[in-house]
């Protein structure tokens, strides 16, 4: 078996003294690289120029970490334990991201999300080995305790107006800051300010805070030191109030749930204490709430230095009475309370009751809060976001409907999914109604859109396993053993329970804390040989290292030319902010296409300046570098819709209004609640349509125009459909029939003699005014229409003659047209 040393072996002091400083190079290195990562937006995959580069700049030290980690634990690398081939097993997840790659709907999306499947892979192996050793584990987890309660603190400083003393404070390191403020570290929408601190978005920062809250509670418990139990009840109230302030429903919805999972994990004493310490730092919380919350909303309009410290001073006196109660419960009554509970503790069952008992109490609060007016002792802002949840509130709504629409691009890719960031690239293809949403609000839907069932059942198979088998080693192991671990259990569960309901793990900062706590838990396990897959050590070193070596190569240098290129797309975006020379700018283009040569941003930006170069110039190799270009990419990012809006502009300025009209029709059901795509296509239709009148081919006449009016009745089966939509879910962006499409499609429909018909569709267009010349048209192509099926509109001919005589002569023209 493997020896339980960390990365040195007994056999010389000279390993020994090798080791000891490369071992703390990487512990301090992890902790450095987790303060780093928080400031950086949390790292959030957003899937564009603006948040790649913090993410290939955490590859580099990612890999390097990883490096440092192979050296100092080279001699113990073994393959004997379930445990060893974990390992082993983790490769399999960016594998399965690997394989996706056949089927992705973004390569570029799909390779980055390569690379964060990396980052968490090696960040699982490393901690799984690090965190065996005592000292070193007490070092990280008190470590990332401090990085949460800054990160607590940070927030705070923002809500109290302070934004230009936190933007100095990271700004030399942080890419969050601009203008010298953290970029919504305060989230404004239709609810007002929210607390988002590092994270820009409030749901987020409310899972973060759940975990350290309970992680919080959890430390105090366990702490032996005063000054530590003090600090750890110091920062309970500012962790409420701060979840609280995010406005997060979906934190107070899951909250319960993650809290009855903790208590099950605790003997009967240690959850009381939990519920006593909650209820404590609770009632702190709701007696600062209105003025720290009212101090907040004024200081975001303008800043006053008396309001904000006095903001400040509620906050830390109630912190300290806080600190200070449960200081003094914990010295005094909780060594009592496990006296007295210990005979019950060893009863079978014992944990089950007041778990079951806090459920109950959740529904009373629920009930108190939601259904009667005891919500008034809140602030409006909150009170009135606790007022709205429902079923048939709108963002329960939505997220049905997106779980419902990954179900359905899940059947289409049923096996290895559609590849990395498969959701943002697909959903505007498979979307019940035109919301907007690049995420899909649940990890584990996004994650079998991505990979596949396949997939899918490789990585929960990786996590039912470690969180099996460290529920198993935490019941058989002594008090002291079992709390070493089991902060890491709290914060991967509770991540992924909240990751439920919204897209967490999107912030590769919240996904790398979460393999971290799989390493956590991977560390907890107790090793049981496996004989079956059993390898001799120096097999084991072998086959591993050979691994570890080639991806550590393969890594850094994508990680170092990746970056090279954000370097030249983000100098070619400054370039044309300041320049126009085409020559510059197409210098910095090309460098980031010579090493991505399908990278969306930057072939965009060179097509746009073929397109303008061909219509200053009417020089061809302008027009043919541009669809030569926008051909490439649409091969490597079949859904982009900027390169297929792009390549129908340059068609369209070109001339070749054909080929205009078959990528926009191609494209249609990629984008069926695209209201201006429907428009362009009908438009389209009508317009190369018209132009075949004199060519005397009335097949292709027709075709052009039943295509354009089968695109005209999508739109009116897609307005009817909208009308469906349960009462409390929002629509999303316009979906309607303009009166451009009106027009176009009731000339279509007069020009393929069917009268009638064009009178009644048109018909629909016309308002009460007809100021407007579109809504002349369709009145004037109206009436023809019912002079060619023998009827007629008194009410509208008067209006419409009474603006102008002149159209009496317009109508007789159109009703002698024959086609």
């Amino acid at each position: 078996m493997s020896n339980p040393v960390y990365g040195i072996t007994k056999k010389t002091s000279r390993t020994q003294t090798l080791a000891s400083p490369l071992l703390w190079t990487l512990s301090i290195g992890l902790i450095l690289f987790l303060l780093w990562s928080s400031f950086q937006i949390a790292l959030f995959n957003g899937q564009s120029l603006q948040f790649e580069g913090p993410i290939y700049w955490a590859l580099v030290p990612t890999t390097l970490l990883f490096a440092i980690w192979v050296v100092v634990y080279y001699k113990v690398i073994t393959l004997e334990s379930q445990r060893d081939w974990l390992k082993l097993f983790v490769i399999l997840l960016p594998l399965t991201y690997i394989l996706s790659l056949i089927s992705a709907a973004s390569s570029y999306l799909a390779v980055n999300m390569i690379l964060i499947q990396c980052i968490y892979a090696m960040l699982f192996v490393i901690t799984m080995h690090l965190l065996q050793n005592k000292q070193i584990n007490h070092i990280i987890q008190s470590s990332i305790i401090g990085l949460a309660y800054v990160i607590v603190g940070y927030g705070l400083l923002n809500w109290f107006g302070a934004f230009n003393f936190a933007g100095k404070l990271v700004g030399w390191f942080s890419s969050g800051v601009d203008n010298g403020v953290y970029n919504q570290a305060i989230w404004n929408d239709a609810n007002g300010p929210r607390l988002a601190s590092v994270f820009q978005y409030p749901n987020t920062y409310a899972a973060f805070l759940m975990a350290f809250l309970f992680i919080g509670i959890f430390s105090l418990i366990r702490s032996k030191k005063s000054y530590i139990k003090l600090l750890h009840g110091f920062m309970l109230v500012p962790i409420l109030l701060s979840l609280l302030l995010t406005l997060s429903r979906t934190g107070l919805v899951m909250m319960p749930i993650v809290f009855v999972i903790t208590l099950l994990l605790l003997k009967p004493a240690k959850q009381i204490l939990w519920f006593i310490y909650l209820a404590i730092s609770g009632l702190g919380t709701i007696i600062i709430l209105n003025p720290v919350n009212n101090a907040g909303l004024e200081l975001q309009q303008q800043f006053t230095t008396g309001l904000a410290v006095t903001g400040w001073i509620y906050l830390i006196v109630a912190s300290l009475i806080v600190a200070f109660v449960i200081w003094a419960l914990q010295r005094w009554i909780a060594p009592k309370l496990e006296t007295k509970l210990q005979s019950w503790s060893q009863r079978k069952g014992a944990s089950l009751w007041i778990p079951l008992g806090s459920v109950l109490l959740a529904i009373i609060a629920a009930v108190l809060l939601l259904g009667t007016s005891v919500r008034n002792i809140l602030p409006d802002s909150i009170s009135t976001r606790l007022e709205n949840i429902n079923f048939q509130q709108h963002s329960v709504l939505e997220r049905i409907t997106f779980y419902k629409d990954a179900a359905k691009v899940i059947a289409d890719y049923p096996v290895i999914g559609a590849g990395g960031g498969a959701w943002s690239a697909l959903y505007e293809k498979y979307q019940n109604n035109p919301y907007v949403s690049a995420q899909a609000h649940n990890f584990f839907m996004q994650y079998i859109v991505e990979v596949g069932i396949l997939g899918f059942v490789i990585f929960m198979a990786f996590i039912l396993y470690i969180f099996c088998q460290f529920i198993r080693s935490y019941i058989r192991k002594d008090e002291t053993e079992r709390e070493s671990y089991f902060l890491f259990f709290i914060l991967s569960m509770t991540i992924l329970v909240l990751s439920l309901l919204d897209f967490n793990m999107s912030y590769v900062f919240i996904g790398m804390l979460v393999f971290i706590g799989f390493g956590g838990m991977a560390a907890a396990i107790e090793p049981q040989p496996v004989q079956r897959l059993k390898l001799s050590p120096a097999a084991a070193r072998g086959i591993y290292t050979t691994i570890a070596g080639i991806s550590v190569v393969v890594l850094l240098i994508v990680s170092v030319r990746f970056l090279q290129a954000n370097n030249y797309a983000n100098e070619a975006k400054k370039v044309a902010e300041t320049s126009q020379s085409f020559e510059e700018i197409q210098a910095a283009l090309d460098k980031d296409l010579a090493i991505r040569n399908t990278h969306p941003d930057s072939l965009l930006m060179l097509s746009s300046l073929y397109q303008q170069g061909f219509q200053q110039t009417q020089d061809e190799q302008f027009y043919s570098a541009g669809v030569a270009l926008l051909q490439k990419g649409l091969q490597a990012e079949p859904y982009n819709k900027y390169m297929v809006t792009q390549l129908i502009q340059l068609y369209k300025v070109k001339g070749e209004n054909d080929q205009a009209y078959a990528l926009q029709k191609e494209y249609a059901n990629n984008y069926i609640w695209d209201m201006e795509w429907y428009e362009n296509l009908i438009a389209l239709s009508y317009d190369l349509g018209y132009q075949t009148l004199g060519q005397g081919d009335p097949a292709k006449k027709e075709s052009y125009f039943t295509s354009g009016l089968a695109a005209y009745q999508h739109v009116v089966d897609g307005v009817e459909h909208l009308k469906t939509l349960p009462e409390g879910q929002l629509q999303g962006k316009p979906f309607e029939l303009t009166s451009t499409m009106i027009l176009n499609a009731g000339k279509m429909k007069y020009m393929l003699n069917d009268f009638g018909g064009a009178a009644t569709l048109l018909k629909t267009g016309i308002e009460e005014e007809l100021s407007d010349a579109t809504q002349r048209e369709i009145a004037r192509w109206y009436l023809a229409a019912l002079v060619k099926d023998g009827q007629k509109d008194q009410k509208v001919y008067d209006k419409l003659v009474a603006i102008d005589p002149n159209e009496v002569e317009e109508i007789e023209k159109l009703s002698q047209l024959n086609f």
